[in-house]
């Protein structure tokens, strides 16, 4: 039964790292490199509060604000100018992931800090004792994608953003200013991402570099969801379920690199992975 867990908690961890960057994969079509280093934001503004004495969901407030905020900046400073050289935007969000952590690293040194869990301890549920912390984040995701869901489907929000996602020329010509979508889009993601960060660092440790392994995972993840919620929550339960069976059966080590071997071997078969567009 605690496998059975790990797998859903596994699942649900992947699933609330990736979602913001496949959110702006899906409006602006570029793949934001610097996800790990607003993960790491987040993991950093959790890490400030704590020290504060802020209670956690403060914390977690705090970096899912610090996240949009920068993300704003990001959008309209670095982004914007480059839209129609969607390489140099790509490689912009790369220098800038080095940019962020080389900041964090003058700021806060290289040292690695932890933050408490909000929970502690473990519940018994179905007869397995498990962390109660990790189940806790398996509601945070079932949230945060119902809520997506309802924001993309249910909302004129939404129904612009996924104007701007499926023809965005089309959407322009029926007066959506889509510029504007991809500027709260991104800060959207952004924020998410920061959360992301926050909700993970009770599980590991904080540094500067904490971000990279978690971006190389949702990258994975993201180019065999396409632009799909829905297939995005596949991909983290089949990706998610192989690695904790390979961790738990084989080796860690290897578990470690299940998702970015078994979505090369599926997009190598499925050019365009789970996604039915």
């Amino acid at each position: 039964m605690n496998l059975i867990f790990d797998i859903f908690t596994t699942t649900a961890i992947l699933y609330i790292v990736a979602a913001g960057l496949l959110l702006v994969f899906g409006v602006m079509k570029i793949i934001n490199f610097a996800h790990g280093a607003f993960l790491t934001i987040g993991a950093y503004a959790s890490l400030i509060a704590s020290q504060l004495g802020l209670t956690p969901v403060a914390g977690f407030l705090f970096a899912l604000l610090v996240g949009g905020l920068f993300g704003l900046l990001v959008e309209r400073l670095v982004l914007r100018p480059l839209y129609e050289r969607p390489l140099d935007a790509i490689l912009a969000t790369w220098g800038l992931a080095i940019v962020i952590g080389q900041v964090i690293t003058l700021l806060f040194g290289r040292e690695v800090q932890f933050v408490p869990s909000p929970i502690r301890g473990t519940i018994v549920l179905l007869g397995a004792e498990y962390s109660a912390y990790r189940l806790l984040l398996t509601l945070v995701a079932l949230g945060l994608g119902l809520t997506l869901a309802i924001l993309l489907t249910r909302t004129r929000i939404g129904l612009v953003t996924r104007a701007v996602i499926l023809n965005e020329q089309l959407a322009q010509g029926l007066g959506i200013h889509s510029q504007l979508v991809r500027f709260f889009t991104f800060a959207l993601g952004a924020a998410i991402a920061s959360l992301a960060g926050a909700l993970i660092t009770p599980l590991s440790s904080v540094d500067p570099n904490m971000g990279v392994p978690w971006l190389i995972n949702a990258f994975m993840l993201v180019m065999v969801s396409g632009v799909s919620m829905l297939s995005l929550l596949f991909a983290t339960l089949i990706f998610g379920a192989a690695q904790v069976l390979i961790s738990s059966y084989v080796s860690p080590i290897l578990g470690g690199m299940a998702i970015a071997v078994l979505a090369a071997v599926t997009l190598r078969i499925r050019p365009k992975g789970f996604s039915r567009d």
